[in-house]
């Protein structure tokens, strides 16, 4: 691109986070589009997870500095939230008019602003392209689908994301396999919690278990709640739970009138967790049980393992490559008191290396420059 001088300019690039996984995709992408002298990224943050513990955050330990635009729509339903998120979005593009856009895995800001974008007829880009959980009474795959249709650009993390896109059609000219960007999170930010220590902060002294739940499917319904919750205090006979809770699932749990099941001596409640706090206790674990998607891939780099409560997965991978496995509401307690049974294992899944950010940089180049 050149100025009304001939002199090169950088290309205006939107780097869109709504939720906290996001930021944590983005933090790595964001830094190397700032050290590249063909780029002039902008963080536009959508305001999706809009509180400090759930969002916030994750901005200060990442380094990623205050938004460049705030559009701070909060919590709503879907619909609501997606449509706000449009309409926000669209008159910031009609004024800065950037080279493109970037958006990140699967949530409602995801695939609003992919639209906005594409009507808009901006090149866009999709880091994460391709999961696939084959459930479409998950909102995340809808937008997942509707997300990579729309882009210009699909970066994958692994060989199933290219097959996903291929089978529905989409031209393989503009899939490119770049590899996992949450483990180049993982690699720079390993220092820091290798050497946080949340256990003894926490005054853990026996193993431990991170339980993480916020899917409507597993916390909503008190039948399905409650079944958990038995199980969780039935392992905390054996094993410290320690449990960061998500607002959603905490709110439950009062409205169904469930306090007494987690008040158990070894289940230790605590407020959602920075990355680095989090993942000190992860990498310090027995396992996780989780329903939750990234934290099946970084068990699975780090080797824990993990116990996932869903009938399916987006991340298949992390099962036929790593340290997943699949189990329904009734198994919790039995797979976890088979754990320790379990030899250890670490994935090396190809470009899951820590340079996904680079060979990112690298594809918009061709992209744009």
């Amino acid at each position: 691109m050149l100025d009304s001088t001939g002199d090169s300019m950088s290309h205006v690039v939107h780097l869109v986070v709504g939720a906290r996984p996001n930021q944590m995709k983005a933090a790595p992408l964001l830094k190397l589009l700032r050290l590249s002298e063909e780029f002039d990224p902008i963080l536009v943050d959508t305001g999706q997870h809009y509180d400090h513990e759930m969002a916030g955050i994750f901005f200060e330990q990442f380094g990623m500095g205050s938004p460049g635009v705030s559009l701070k729509v909060g919590s709503a339903s879907h619909g609501k939230q997606t449509a706000q998120i449009l309409e926000q979005y669209e008159e910031v593009l009609l004024e800065q008019q950037p080279s493109a856009v970037i958006v990140i895995g699967d949530v409602n800001s995801t695939v609003a602003c992919s639209l906005a974008a594409a009507k808009l007829q901006i090149p866009t880009v999709h880091l994460e392209a391709g999961l696939r959980s084959n459930d479409r009474t998950m909102p995340e795959e809808l937008n997942r689908i509707v997300t990579d249709h729309l882009c210009d650009l699909l970066w994958t993390p692994s060989p199933d994301g290219d097959k996903n896109l291929i089978a529905e059609g989409i031209c393989d000219s503009k899939i490119v396999r770049v590899g996992n960007i949450m483990i180049d999170t993982l690699v720079q930010m390993e220092p820091l919690f290798s050497h946080r220590k949340m256990k003894e902060e926490l005054n853990i002294r026996a193993d431990h278990i991170v339980v993480t739940f916020h899917r409507p499917s597993n916390v909503d319904s008190f039948e399905t709640l409650e079944k958990i919750l038995v199980q969780v205090a039935e392992i905390s006979k054996k094993y410290t739970i320690v449990w960061p809770m998500h607002p959603r699932t905490k709110n439950k749990i009062n409205e169904h009138g469930l306090n007494n099941l987690i008040r158990a001596p070894n289940i230790c409640v605590v407020q959602p967790l920075g990355y680095v706090e989090f993942m000190s206790l992860v990498s310090s674990s027995v396992g996780v049980i989780t329903d939750s998607g990234g934290v099946q891939e970084e068990t699975t780099y780090l080797g824990i393992p993990c116990l996932t409560v869903r009938p399916n997965t987006e991340r298949p991978i992390t099962i036929t490559e790593g340290t997943n496995r699949l189990i329904s509401l009734s198994e919790i307690e039995a797979s976890v008191l088979t754990l320790e049974e379990e030899p250890s294992k670490h994935s090396e899944i190809e470009f899951w290396d820590g340079l996904t950010a680079e060979r990112c940089v690298e594809s918009l180049k061709s992209l744009l420059v």
